[in-house]
């Protein structure tokens, strides 16, 4: 299955009907790691005609039951096609925003998917396909500022729950020598700011 995966940037070319149907035609699922305005993420998913999954970000304030429509995970796993989906929104909390969470906080929502990640891995051998996060795993593609850092939760959920993949957003890649991904245990850890397409 081919999935485009978007998170933080706006970027024009994904504003542009042609060039998406042009470059991304095959894609079969968009999913959005965060901090996207909900038009933009109505615009790719209605242009490609596929279903939206989505977390949010620390700035996803405008979102509404409605807005931006496709199905939030956040505290969920579905299945889409043959595919399994978890997911996790926010960031570590650094002010007082909405879609912030302590790192205790976090443990709390990781505890709650756990069981079901397990019993996954117990007879499939991983917990899910998909693991999409907003913030990264701490010390796993994260950065040394408050805002940036990632969970440590995540790094647990990773030993324990065995999802294939945790795609997140939030930090950005300014320098594009930066490496995109990371191998943690068998997990492959990508971050996918401002686009990625993935192939599982």
């Amino acid at each position: 299955m081919k999935i485009l995966a978007v998170s933080d940037q706006r970027l024009p070319q994904l504003n542009n009907a042609e060039f998406l149907r042009t470059h991304h035609h095959d894609v079969e699922l968009l999913i959005s790691c965060g901090d996207m305005d909900p038009e933009y993420l109505d615009f790719i998913a209605s242009v490609l005609s596929v279903p939206l999954y989505y977390v949010r970000g620390n700035h996803d304030q405008r979102y509404t039951e409605d807005t931006p429509g496709g199905i939030n995970v956040h505290r969920r796993i579905l299945s889409y096609d043959k595919i399994t989906i978890a997911g996790l929104e926010g960031s570590i909390r650094y002010n007082k925003g909405s879609i912030q969470y302590t790192e205790a906080e976090m443990t709390s929502h990781v505890l709650g998917l756990m069981p079901r990640f397990l019993m996954r891995r117990l007879f499939k051998g991983y917990g899910v396909d998909l693991l999409a996060t907003h913030s990264p795993p701490r010390s796993i593609n994260d950065l040394t500022d408050w805002a940036h850092r990632g969970f440590r939760s995540f790094r647990w959920l990773i030993r324990w729950g065995r999802p294939r993949y945790l795609i997140h957003g939030h930090i950005d890649l300014i320098d594009q020598r930066t490496p995109r991904e990371t191998i943690y245990l068998r997990t492959r850890v990508i971050n996918i700011n401002p686009s990625q397409v993935l192939t599982l």
